[in-house]
């Protein structure tokens, strides 16, 4: 029987990179804002205007948001919670099919206790754990209890540097959880694909960013001239990438 290609998620940072991903024939985005700081939570506008394009473009569970309220480690207090928790709700109020969250413990452990609160508020819609897992003190135990939790996939390289590093931890996770979707991302090339898909991940992420300086100089105060943007290419040949590589182990859960 043919399988359906591997899913491709793109990190997304504007209305263009929405547009350049549903055009690419990519799966889902997920939309963020400052990928430069590992991704925050974007705004309320981006992510209203994400929607209208999917359904625009008839695209089912496509907008997919990561709540992350600053920069830096991933131990939250009370008022960060709360936040990220307000986030998630405004975020499914817009209409976000997912949202995508992390949390640790001083410990280094995954803050389970964080992510079913968020789950809770997510209020049905999916819920991916990020590379928090990765960080973790012991990666493959913050896979499964993201997956006690009640998200549906988890973001993760293996708990290596990137997804070549992890390549053999990847397909561990895949073998050793069950109802849980395992997306590699993490230094992801379009070389690597097929690779990934050979190891059974259920998905791949990557952010296909290319620079522009369209805009002009940012001036005294406005930071860094040019910025981000979505490489249509890129999108395009990691689209390509994964309906070429027929499918082993993956279950396109």
């Amino acid at each position: 029987m043919t399988r359906a290609p591997l899913p491709v998620e793109i990190a997304v940072q504007d209305a263009a990179g929405v547009r350049i991903a549903l055009e690419a024939g990519a799966a889902r985005i997920e939309l963020c804002q400052a990928l430069g700081l590992g991704g925050l939570t974007p705004s309320a506008g981006l992510i209203e205007a994400a929607v209208d394009q999917a359904q625009q473009a008839a695209a089912e569970r496509f907008v997919h948001v990561l709540v992350r309220p600053r920069g830096g480690g991933f131990v939250y207090d009370e008022e960060e919670r709360s936040v990220i928790e307000r986030d998630i709700r405004a975020a499914r109020a817009l209409g976000a099919h997912g949202v995508v969250v992390g949390a640790l413990t001083e410990r280094g452990e995954l803050d389970a206790d964080a992510i079913a609160r968020f789950v809770e508020a997510a209020d049905g819609i999916d819920v991916t754990v990020h590379r928090v897992v990765d960080a973790a003190a012991d990666p493959a135990a913050a896979v499964r209890a993201a997956q006690a939790a009640g998200a549906r996939r988890v973001l993760t390289s293996g708990g290596a540097q990137d997804c070549r590093a992890g390549l053999d931890r990847l397909a561990e996770f895949v073998e050793e959880t069950t109802d849980l979707e395992i997306m590699a991302g993490g230094g992801v090339r379009i070389a690597d694909i097929a690779e990934l898909i050979s190891a059974g991940v259920h998905a791949v992420h990557l952010s296909a960013r290319g620079t522009t300086s369209r805009g002009g100089a940012s001036g005294p105060g406005g930071g860094v001239d040019g910025f981000d943007i979505t490489d249509p290419g890129l999108v395009r040949a990691a689209v390509a990438a994964a309906a070429a590589t027929p499918r082993g182990g993956a279950t396109g859960r």
